[in-house]
């Protein structure tokens, strides 16, 4: 699989960098929860890194495939690493505003920001460049003494920007859909949303995509990925960059301590890293993940589903959150879960070809090694004060080794067991 990068974005934090917000925006950004990831900015990709992940995620579970078991991006890691709420109200859409023509929604644009696109064309869509420039246009006009009406008009369109550029950003990564606007008229509302799931189910569908081939392109928070990665798997961090004396990380969001601003990441995202970062997931063994909160897997296991919005098809659809197939990153024994329930219309209504179940050839040739490890495992229960506990741990330990290089060999599922590191490549 070759690396996926997005198309040329509207670069947002180079706009905020040349534009920052006044106070007054501040404050009302920092009432609709959102602002936190204002504070955080940009984030340099590590694209190696991406791509080596989306090629093991499976679209049948929404799972990373990896030798010591499944693993994924949980709701949990969305409010501990962002901060987006990942409880409250449906982050949906009513059917009146599905079935609005573009008229309709440039009228609603007009009102609640005060700008009306240009042109016909372009459905419930709208070039973040166009509302890009409008603000640049409305920012000396900003002060203390400016009217509220027209700091929630400001605040809207800085909203909109955020949402088409960074967490619902599509391939073309250079519209937005108006449909947010649904949810922007009312900015004291905003925080009882859950922005987290949609966040995540969002990210979730364009993983699913990416991984089909031939995929050239991803959108999504990738930013989420790629310190979910960081934080989840040992193996794969880099050092966090030093704070100057007497300065502390904030507790959270954990992904402050990521950020490119402190001046970590620049130049390390060489074409040569891929065929590394595919054999460090390749080769990972237990211990080398950390895991989530007990706590937190009891209130995911009552969210089976996610509802999410889908802003560029301006309907509702549901991905599946299957907590029950990661449950070893809560400090819980994995059982063999069920075959993953998919229909057919999930795939009808996302225009996705069935794939084939290579899902459960994989699990089953995990399954061989934890079922041993079980009977294994209740034996050393019962024979906990003879000599024979030392032998039983030496069989489980062999057992598990070759079950891991099993999976290892057999679990690749989109490249080739040997790669081919390129001419200019010298390993150090």
């Amino acid at each position: 699989m070759q690396p996926p990068r997005p198309r040329r974005r509207d670069d947002l934090w180079e706009f905020i960098g040349e534009h920052p917000f006044h106070a007054r925006v501040v404050a009302r950004l920092q009432a609709t929860s959102f602002y936190t990831i204002f504070e955080l900015e940009r984030m340099q990709l590590y694209w190696s890194l991406i791509t080596s992940l989306v090629e093991r995620w499976r679209s049948e579970t929404h799972t990373f495939h990896l030798p010591t078991g499944e693993a994924t991006i949980t709701l949990e890691d969305v409010q501990v690493l962002y901060g987006l709420r990942v409880d409250g109200r449906a982050v949906a859409l009513p059917q009146y505003i599905r079935s609005m023509m573009r008229a309709q929604f440039l009228d609603i644009m007009m009102h609640f920001t005060g700008y009306r696109p240009q042109g016909d064309a372009g459905g419930s869509r709208v070039a973040l460049s166009a509302i890009r420039d409008h603000t640049t246009f409305l920012h000396p006009d900003i002060t203390g003494e400016t009217e509220d009406l027209y700091i929630e008009r400001y605040t809207r369109l800085a909203l909109l920007l955020l949402f088409g550029c960074v967490l619902f950003p599509n391939t073309s990564g250079s519209k937005v859909s108006m449909c947010f606007l649904h949810h922007l008229q009312e900015l004291d509302s905003l925080p009882q949303y859950s922005w987290g799931v949609a966040v995540l189910a969002y990210l979730y569908r364009s993983m699913c995509r990416a991984s089909m081939g031939p995929a050239v392109d991803i959108c999504g928070f990738l930013p989420l990925l790629q310190v979910w990665a960081w934080q989840r798997i040992m193996s794969l961090q880099s050092p966090i960059p030093a704070l100057a004396r007497g300065e502390a990380y904030p507790f959270l969001p954990l992904a402050s301590r990521w950020i490119l601003r402190c001046g970590n990441y620049r130049g390390t995202d060489a074409h040569h890293n891929l065929p590394l970062i595919r054999d460090v997931l390749d080769m990972l063994v237990d211990g080398q993940r950390q895991v989530g909160s007990l706590a937190a897997l009891l209130l995911l296991s009552r969210s089976n589903a996610l509802e999410h919005l889908r802003p560029d098809d301006i309907f509702d659809m549901v991905e599946y959150h299957a907590t029950e197939s990661v449950l070893r990153q809560f400090h819980r024994p994995q059982l063999i879960p069920s075959d993953p329930g998919w229909v057919a219309i999930h795939y009808q209504r996302d225009d996705r070809a069935r794939l084939d179940d290579i899902y459960m050839e994989w699990l089953e040739q995990q399954a061989i090694g934890h079922h041993h490890l079980y009977q294994l495992g209740q034996e050393m229960q019962q024979h906990t004060d003879i000599p024979a506990v030392v032998d039983y741990g030496r069989r489980v330990a062999q057992l598990v080794r070759r079950t891991l290089f099993q999976a290892r060999d057999v679990a690749r599922l989109d490249h080739e067991a040997q790669y081919a590191a390129p001419e200019d490549y010298h390993p150090h």
